[in-house]
Parts: structure tokens; C-alpha cells; sequence
């Protein structure tokens, strides 16, 4: 196995949900932080950055999940997930939703305007991002990152 041979990196059967995963938590956790500080300083420029990068994570969040559910099909072959694997499953798609759901706030209450946003934002918006950390923290079990 070659690690420069483009078929080893395009044809593993879950590299590709490793390395895609990575654009979906730094966008949403870096937008969601712009959001608070486009609020704290009432700054436009500061929220429509904010928003491109929730619509930024949003888009990568969906292949990202695909990809996920897609390397347990090849992986596992589909078979019945349980412990670590099936806590990280239901995490992602519960992190996948309430990152589409922040980016369908925003685009709702019009780029780069924060006073139209909806209060309730906030808790979706923490409660993102720590579930985003949950998941990518037993992600980092599943792929051995994180073992001693």
C-alpha cells in the first residue's frame, strides 16, 4: 500500500468521511462564535461573516454526514450498530440537523442582520456546538485518535 497512489486515498473505504468531517466542525463552531460577537459589537460586516460560514458548514455538513453513513455500509456492511459506534451515528445526524437548522435561522432573519434573528438562536447555536464536540470527540475514539 502506497500512500502517495491516488487510489489508496480515493478508494479507502472511510478516508473520506475523515478528512471531510473537519470543514463541517470548524465552519459551524467559527460562525457561531461570529454570530456572538456580530451581537455583542452590532457589527454587519461581522454577521454576514458569520452567516457565510454557516451556510459554508451547512453545505459541507451534508456530504459529510453521507459520507459517514456511507463508510458504515463498505466498513461494517451495514450491520447493526451498537455502543461508541451507534452514539456517534445518532450524534451526527442530531449535529447535522442543528447545523442546518442555524443556517436556515440565519437565512430566515437576512444575511448580515442580527437584529432580526430569532432569540431561541442562542440555545440551538450552544447546543450545536456541543454536540458537534461530542461527536467529533467519539469520533476520535472510533478512529483511534483518542485511545491511550
Amino acid at each position: 500500500m502506497n500512500p502517495w497512489d491516488p487510489r489508496t486515498v480515493l478508494l479507502a473505504k472511510h478516508a473520506q468521511h475523515v478528512v471531510l468531517i473537519h470543514f463541517p466542525i470548524a465552519l459551524f463552531i467559527v460562525g457561531v462564535a461570529l454570530d456572538f460577537v456580530a451581537s455583542v459589537a452590532r457589527r454587519k460586516d461581522v454577521a454576514a461573516a458569520a452567516y457565510y460560514n454557516l451556510c459554508l458548514a451547512a453545505l459541507a455538513a451534508v456530504p459529510a454526514a453521507l459520507t459517514g453513513v456511507l463508510a458504515w455500509q463498505l466498513e461494517l456492511e451495514g450491520r447493526r450498530l451498537k455502543g461508541i459506534l451507534l452514539l456517534h451515528l445518532l450524534l451526527g445526524c442530531a449535529s447535522t440537523l442543528l447545523i442546518l437548522t442555524t443556517w436556515w435561522m440565519h437565512r430566515k432573519g437576512r444575511p448580515g442582520r442580527v437584529e432580526r434573528l430569532p432569540r431561541f438562536r442562542w440555545a440551538v447555536e450552544v447546543l450545536g456546538v456541543v454536540l458537534v464536540g461530542l461527536t467529533g470527540h467519539l469520533g476520535g475514539f472510533l478512529s483511534g485518535v483518542n485511545h491511550p
